[in-house]
């Protein structure tokens, strides 16, 4: 059974109707990686060995990425004769350095490797093999983790922000959208703290 005939293509002649289906069912496809980006938590890649087509658009919506030398990374849509539809020709040109490589890249499916990826910063760090890797990640995983939960929260919401908007606008996020509902309630909880009496209790 051809199974993406029948996940992607429904029964029937209506091309309108088609056409609405398949949009549906890409839209709730790219869902499932962009909720890694959505996720509060940061949210570390490890990668060891072959990073392709689907990896690639994983990855770039996480928030840290490190790699062992054997790792390479393949966006891989082209060979396949379609175009990356799930994240990757979206974020990537916001990860790694210049549009040219991100281009080259997406053009012909050449292997990045692990070197060259770091160098681009598609990734953080490179270990030498998958134990240190991991080691490593579990690591900054445990790091991160000792941190106030507030603290890295607010600052991933805001570094997600910031990427796709002016710094104007992100300036204003971060004063007055984001920190501001606590500005105001902080006075008001403590001049209620205050009031005794019948004003405290509302009789």
């Amino acid at each position: 059974m051809d199974m993406a005939s029948v996940l992607l293509q429904p029964q029937g002649e209506d091309v309108a109707r088609i056409s609405w289906y398949i949009r549906n069912r890409l839209s709730k496809h790219q869902e499932t990686f962009s909720v890694t980006e959505k996720c509060p938590k940061p949210v570390i890649t490890a990668i060891h060995g072959g990073c392709i087509g689907a990896g690639v658009d994983l990855i770039t919506a996480c928030d840290i990425c490190y790699c062992a030398q054997d790792a390479f990374f393949q966006v891989k849509e082209v060979d396949m004769g379609v175009a990356s539809d799930v994240g990757t020709l979206q974020r990537l040109p916001r990860v790694i350095g210049g549009q040219s490589l991100v281009n080259e890249l997406a053009f012909t499916a050449r292997k990045l490797m692990a070197d060259e990826a770091l160098s681009s910063g598609l990734v953080s760090r490179v270990f030498p093999d998958k134990e240190a890797l991991f080691d490593a990640a579990f690591s900054l995983a445990a790091e991160i983790s000792s941190k106030s939960p507030v603290a890295v929260q607010g600052t991933k919401v805001n570094l997600l922000y910031a990427r796709d908007h002016p710094v104007a606008d992100s300036l204003h996020f971060v004063g007055s959208v984001f920190f501001w509902p606590v500005t105001v309630r902080l006075p008001f909880q403590s001049s209620q703290s205050e009031i005794s009496g019948p004003l405290a209790t509302g009789t």
